[in-house]
């Protein structure tokens, strides 16, 4: 365990080269809060720098993924604190949410029971998702007059139709998994109770893969969302050129040509 007061902890464990991360305040079905972005962050620059970890679970302890702000703390706090204290507060989401997408290694958010506001927010940070047949998603906000933050209008509007996106961040109503994976926005759905399990196998999947062309990979998908075409091309042949001379080619070639699997990982 680590980070925060007592109860409201994040918790890591090593699983060979997968790392697990886990948002542990059960008691506010795993409500996000500064110290838990903070530490997530933490986790993720680590790990991004780690040559021993290929692949990141993310998940909630227990029934849920995390159902967002704490409203309660955030009810008083907006009554008592200037609007730079929430200013800071919202810079903690967006340090963790930043994390997620600069991490060289892919995460893969395992989604069990509701993920809500910023919490759906993180999730769709994830490069995957992994989700619970009856896992709800909601972008809660407008319910309590609210936008979203921590980039959920920002991955929305780019991976769903505008119909669709502007359907869940206005009204605010859940959406479950299956129609999500339907949109293309999770990309497994898998009986309750084992979207941890089912994330955890994919991740060693790719953890034992060819770790740095998928670091690669994400960079690409990252950077055309605001590239053009012509800077996009050019930022793929110095990427294709940096694989090709690396150790990770030379084995995948030599698999390849050698009509055996590849080896990238002792």
């Amino acid at each position: 365990m680590a980070a925060g007061a007592a109860g409201v902890k994040v918790a890591a464990t090593r699983h060979g080269r997968v790392l697990q991360l886990a948002i542990h305040n059960p008691s506010q079905r795993n409500a996000i809060k500064p110290e838990i972005s903070a530490e997530l962050a933490r986790q993720l620059r680590l790990a991004s720098a780690d040559a021993e970890v290929g692949a990141i679970v993310l998940h909630g302890e227990g029934e849920h993924f995390c159902a967002g702000g704490d409203l309660l703390t955030l009810g008083t706090s907006r009554r008592t604190n200037p609007p730079q204290h929430h200013f800071d507060r919202v810079s903690k989401l967006n340090e963790l949410v930043r994390s997620l997408r600069d991490c060289a290694k892919p995460v893969i958010a395992a989604v069990e029971g509701h993920a809500a506001g910023a919490g759906f927010s993180v999730a769709l940070g994830c490069d995957l998702i992994v989700a619970a047949e009856d896992a709800q998603f909601t972008m809660a906000y407008v319910k309590i007059g609210l936008n979203p933050d921590g980039d959920g209008s920002y991955f929305l509007a780019r991976a769903l139709p505008m119909q669709l996106a502007s359907e869940l961040m206005m009204t605010g109503a859940p959406v479950g998994a299956p129609r999500l994976q339907a949109a293309g926005l999770v990309n497994r759905c898998v009986p309750a109770g084992s979207a941890v399990a089912e994330a955890l196998r994919w991740a060693a999947e790719l953890a034992n893969g060819a770790t740095r062309a998928i670091g690669r990979i994400k960079r690409l998908a990252n950077a055309a969302q605001a590239n053009d075409y012509s800077q996009h091309l050019e930022l793929e042949r110095t990427l294709f050129v940096e694989a090709l001379h690396g150790e990770e080619a030379g084995e995948g070639i030599g698999a390849f040509l050698e009509k055996r699997k590849a080896r990238f990982h002792p």
